[in-house]
C-alpha cells in the first residue's frame, strides 16, 4: 500500500512580546506537538514567529500559500480586543472564502471554561488551496479547540475533525489522522480504503 500523502504545513506564532525575545514562544510548540500526534502523513513544516502588524502577518500568510505551497497553515495569537490584536483582520485580508463554523466551534468549546471566550475573534478562511486557521493563544486551548472535549455532557467535536475534508474539498491532499487523538470524519464517499 502507497505511503500517506505528503503535507506542507505552516505554524504562525503571533505575538510582539515572543517574536522580540521578551518571552519564550509556546504556541508553536504547542501546534507542533499536537499535529505531530494527530497526523499520521509525513510533514514538511514550515514555522515563522511575527509581531503583531497587520501587514506583516497578511504578507506572511500569502508567502506560505503562494510560495511555500502550505496546504493548511494554523496562526495562533492575537485574536482579542485589544488593540494590537489584529490577526483576524489580516487573515481576511487574504481569503479567497470565509468558513466561519471554524471560529463559532472554537468559542463554542471555550465557553465551556470561561465567559470571557466570547471575546475571541478567531477566523478562518481558504486561500487557493490551502486551509487557514486562527486558534488561540493558549497551548491548553489550542488542544482542546483542535481535539474538542469528548468526555463532555454532551461531546464537543474538535474543529480539526472537519479540517482534512475541508483540505480535500479545496483540492489539497488526502490527510490521514491518529483515531486515538481526533478521527477526520468524511463522507463515505469520500473516504480511501483503511491502511493495513
Amino acid at each position: 500500500m502507497s505511503e500517506p500523502d505528503r503535507l506542507r504545513v505552516g505554524l504562525v506564532s503571533i505575538s510582539d512580546r515572543a517574536s522580540s525575545g521578551t518571552y519564550e514562544d509556546k504556541g508553536i510548540p504547542a501546534l507542533r506537538d499536537w499535529l505531530s500526534r494527530a497526523l499520521l502523513n509525513p510533514v514538511d513544516w514550515e514555522t515563522r514567529l511575527i509581531p503583531d502588524e497587520r501587514p506583516l502577518i497578511a504578507a506572511t500568510l500569502t508567502e506560505l500559500v503562494d510560495q511555500t505551497g502550505c496546504n493548511l497553515v494554523l496562526t495562533t495569537g492575537g485574536t482579542g480586543p485589544a488593540l494590537r490584536d489584529v490577526t483576524p483582520e489580516a487573515t481576511l485580508d487574504v481569503a479567497d472564502k470565509v468558513m466561519p463554523g471554524f471560529g463559532e466551534q472554537m468559542r463554542a468549546i471555550s465557553l465551556r471554561f470561561v465567559p470571557t471566550a466570547i471575546l475571541s475573534r478567531q477566523v478562518a478562511v481558504v486561500r487557493g488551496r490551502c486551509l487557514i486557521i486562527n486558534l488561540p493563544g493558549q497551548p491548553k486551548s489550542i488542544a482542546e479547540t483542535l481535539e474538542g472535549l469528548p468526555q463532555a455532557v454532551p461531546p464537543a467535536p474538535g474543529i480539526f475533525a472537519a479540517v482534512p475534508y475541508c483540505v480535500d474539498l479545496i483540492g489539497g491532499p488526502y490527510m490521514e489522522t491518529d483515531p486515538a487523538v481526533i478521527t477526520a470524519f468524511r463522507p463515505k464517499s469520500a473516504q480511501r480504503p483503511p491502511r493495513a
